[in-house]
């Protein structure tokens, strides 16, 4: 069974997003095909496709490892996705399909409920399915695939509380779809806008303390012990 690389890829990326893999430390082809039971080409066109997407970076001497970006990039990053952002919303407005309307109100009904409940957990998975269907909506492949890659890094880089009135929140989504569902794309883009300018306050860069880390040398490698398996859901022998 031979596994796609693009699975390998996503596997690797979610765990450098969540810290499994720590900034700087090294990812040798051996150690990740044995973490994910694969063999090393696969892992290799990965570690290509995320130093693409500036998840990793080559070093002399040391290979593969996961990059360390600055705060001016991480500022940077968060700037540009505010930007897109409403751009996907006014493209949405003039591209979607009736079965994007369909899932946005759904979502927007399950976040308005589960908002007034307070379940704040379930907000975050939906807040993030809900942008990710909007995107979607824009039917513009290179503008879905900038957003998507944007989100991947925004939740490597900060934190994000949540909304001090989640209801209110939820409320910018249900304006956001109805200006989608009548075609209006002027005025979704500037909802998008006034939406991402305000989630955008929420975001708290995570911070690493280089004075309390070990040298390099001492954290090449290290991974925890969390185990993220390669999905091969529909791979063909």
């Amino acid at each position: 069974m031979r596994i796609p690389a693009h699975s390998v890829c996503t596997a690797i990326r979610d765990d450098i997003v969540s810290g499994v893999f720590e900034r700087g430390s090294r990812l040798t082809e051996e150690l990740l095909a044995r973490r994910y039971g694969v063999s090393r080409v696969p892992v290799r066109e990965a570690l290509r496709t995320l130093e693409s997407e500036g998840f990793v970076v080559t070093r002399r001497h040391a290979g593969a490892c996961v990059a360390e970006p600055t705060e001016l990039e991480a500022a940077d990053l968060l700037e540009v996705r505010t930007l897109l952002e409403p751009l996907g919303a006014a493209r949405a407005a003039q591209r979607r399909t009736e079965a994007h309307l369909k899932v946005l109100r759904g979502l927007v009904r399950l976040g308005q409920d589960r908002a007034r409940r307070g379940e704040g957990e379930d907000l975050r998975s939906l807040g993030g399915w809900f942008h990710e269907t909007l995107a979607q909506a824009s039917g513009s492949p290179g503008l879905i695939a900038l957003l998507t890659q944007l989100r991947h890094k925004t939740a490597w880089m900060y934190a994000v509380d949540q909304p001090a009135r989640p209801v209110d929140s939820w409320a910018e989504h249900g304006a956001i779809v109805d200006a989608v569902a009548r075609g209006d794309a002027e005025r979704a883009r500037a909802l998008a806008a006034h939406h991402a300018e305000r989630a955008a306050a929420a975001h708290r860069l995570r911070r690493t303390d280089r004075q309390a880390r070990p040298p390099a040398a001492a954290r090449a490698g290290r991974v925890r012990t969390s185990q993220h398996p390669v999905n091969t859901a529909g791979v063909r022998n």
